[in-house]
């Protein structure tokens, strides 16, 4: 039988940016200036959030603030199993972090794999003060570890059929998320 895919846009572009903006606000006020603090973006996916909050957030408060992007591709625990190709991505982590606040960002939160490989990733680049996570989509009912996102933009429930793809004018020409049902 095949496969049927329905998708339904969930986020549009100006939900998305009212959403940036809204996150920005909560982290000036949890890191003010941002003068300890640094946000990485997990590669691939989460460094057109990562490029977005930067922006706004420089905007906000009238100065560059500090940011990088983190691959975790040989931090995954599936890493050796994997049968398929690896795409690697570029690491830029140009600042210690030691005793720094890291916000770690990534676009979808599915079953916390990626965000514990980013942890695991970060050691190799200092001892954090803390590390938080801000997530555009936090997929309930799916984590396989025990792992909750400081930020969150919007919290979808999901079945196991159904995949979550979030799509930015960079990459993909228009900014939206859309849910995807697969049906047999």
């Amino acid at each position: 039988m095949p496969v049927v895919e329905f998708s339904k846009v969930i986020y549009d572009a100006p939900k998305i940016a009212i959403c940036i903006d809204r996150l920005c606000k909560q982290l000036i006020e949890v890191h003010g200036d941002f003068s300890t603090s640094v946000l990485i973006g997990l590669q691939p996916r989460g460094i057109a959030l990562t490029q977005r909050i930067f922006s706004r957030l420089s905007s906000m408060l009238q100065k560059e603030i500090n940011w990088s992007a983190l691959d975790v591709s040989m931090y995954r625990d599936d890493f050796r199993h994997n049968q398929k190709y690896i795409e690697m991505y570029p690491t830029s982590i140009s600042v210690n972090l030691d005793n720094k606040k890291v916000i770690l960002i990534d676009d979808v939160l599915f079953t916390g794999r990626t965000i514990r490989s980013g942890l695991d990733a970060l050691l190799d680049f200092g001892r954090p003060a803390s590390v938080e996570l801000l997530v555009l989509i936090q997929r309930n009912l799916s984590l396989h570890f025990p792992i909750a996102p400081t930020y969150i933009g919007k919290r979808v429930d999901t079945l196991s059929s159904q995949s979550i793809r979030v799509q930015w004018q960079e990459k993909d020409g228009i900014d939206q998320v859309i849910l995807i049902d697969k049906k047999w």
